[in-house]
């Protein structure tokens, strides 16, 4: 009897030590997310991912420098393409050479919006609605932005300009850090 007993005990510590350790890991968590690749299938999980922070109450921001500011450019942002071409990922593997041809970006494109599509997910400029709706700070590097020659005016509305120290100022208090 004595041995259920403590077990019982021991049991009750450890749902609420776990469940403590839990609200506290939420109220705290952080994330910062760096976005640096701007094909279609290199934007969505930047995006699922901070609109996942927002359901689930976790402070986050997103940085896009490089290739990733075209997610931010208005207009492209909607026709963001995937390259079949040295990509391994491909579920049906297609040899470089096929790759190379015209038309299989299209394809290969159209075939992810498809699988997409299909399963309910959304497009990459509603994420984009989703994140700012939602209060997830996006952040396009200035830097970058001078470099490419990109103007403030292509890209969306509600994000702020700046740079990495910008980010990092965030990013050192974070327990969340992903790098895409």
């Amino acid at each position: 009897m004595e041995k259920e007993i403590q077990s019982y005990i021991d049991e009750a510590v450890k749902k609420a030590v776990n469940e403590q350790f839990s609200t506290a890991m939420k109220k705290n968590s952080k994330a910062a997310i760096i976005a640096s690749k701007g094909t279609l299938d290199m934007a969505y999980p930047p995006l699922i991912l901070a609109s996942t922070c927002a359901a689930l109450d976790i402070e986050c921001q997103v940085f896009f420098t490089f290739y990733g500011l075209d997610i931010l450019r208005k207009g492209k942002n909607a026709h963001l393409g995937v390259a079949p071409v040295g990509n391994p990922a491909m579920p049906v593997p297609v040899p470089n050479i096929i790759g190379m041809l015209p038309g299989m970006t299209a394809m290969a494109t159209k075939m992810m919006n498809n699988w997409m599509g299909k399963v309910g997910v959304p497009t990459i400029p509603e994420l984009l609605d989703t994140c700012v709706e939602s209060d997830i700070k996006i952040i396009a590097c200035q830097m970058t932005m001078d470099v490419m020659g990109i103007k403030r005016e292509e890209l969306i509305d509600d994000i702020e300009l700046g740079g990495a120290a910008t980010f990092l100022n965030f990013a050192t208090g974070c327990n969340i850090t992903l790098f895409v």
